[in-house]
């Protein structure tokens, strides 16, 4: 029976998946290399399974045109990529994070190659965002990802109503660039003074006392200060890695809600 419902709208279901799979193919974790794209397009396809009796009972206006079809395929698949997107600006936040202190403790040099973002990362930015990623599984980001991005996403937007409000999508792009560099800065700045301070410091004693070799004590000072800072803040950051991982899926729904022109 369900079998042919799903054959009877072919096209509402290729919709759906088109715009789960690039949503998962975005999403933080999902979108590792390291997850075969099969697994990806098995996921993909049980979600669309599981969402498509409540998107058809919703209502889906689907085009009897074969341009309007592909245009409608292309809208579904920028939701997908809009959604995932947002959410992968916030773990950048924690890289960028990283990156701002790194130079200073003296890891400037240091880069290692991040499976997930599939560029070469600061060590102390791929440090961060494993935090931030074990704080997503815990804080049940998988569960928000589908319930906000899938489930919540057909009930609020559809791709008609994405052309009708794409200005928005320029705004809020810039606003979440904003946020990624505001959040950065406020999880590396208390490290990122405390080594201010360090190297101001030692640029004075170096000043006073010109026979002391504080260049070279300075690097071993200044990883050793950052690596008790993060230890003794680190309550603090886990915190606030929540916080802003719960804010990210907050916007997404506040997205939704006004442009989606629903609740």
């Amino acid at each position: 029976m369900f079998l042919n419902t799903v054959a009877e709208n072919s096209q509402l279901f290729f919709l759906i998946f088109v715009r789960v799979f690039m949503l998962i193919s975005i999403a933080p974790l999902l979108s590792s290399s390291a997850l075969p794209g099969l697994v990806r397009a098995a996921l993909a396809l049980l979600t669309a399974v599981a969402v498509f009796p409540e998107v058809k009972a919703y209502g889906y206006p689907v085009p009897e045109s074969g341009l309007g079809f592909t245009a409608l395929l292309a809208g579904e698949a920028g939701i997908g990529i809009i959604t995932g997107f947002f959410l992968q600006l916030v773990f950048t936040s924690f890289l960028v994070a990283g990156q701002f202190f790194s130079m200073q403790m003296g890891f400037g040099a240091s880069v290692v190659f991040d499976p997930l973002a599939q560029i070469q990362i600061p060590i102390m930015g791929q440090m961060l965002n494993n935090f931030a990623m074990f704080v997503f599984i815990a804080t049940g980001g998988f569960y928000k990802v589908f319930l906000t991005g899938v489930y919540r996403s057909f009930r609020a937007l559809n791709a008609y109503t994405l052309m009708s409000q794409k200005e928005h999508i320029f705004t809020m792009s810039l606003k979440g660039l904003s946020q990624l560099f505001e959040q950065s800065l406020i999880i590396a700045m208390p490290i990122l003074g405390t080594l201010f301070l360090i190297s101001v410091s030692t640029g004075l004693l170096a000043k006073a006392a010109p026979q002391m070799n504080l260049l070279m004590m300075g690097f071993p000072i200044a990883i050793l200060t950052a690596y008790v800072i993060i230890f003794l803040s680190l309550p603090f950051l886990i915190e606030k890695f929540s916080l802003i991982i719960d804010d990210s899926f907050s916007q997404i729904l506040k997205w939704y809600s006004l442009y989606g022109g629903a609740g």
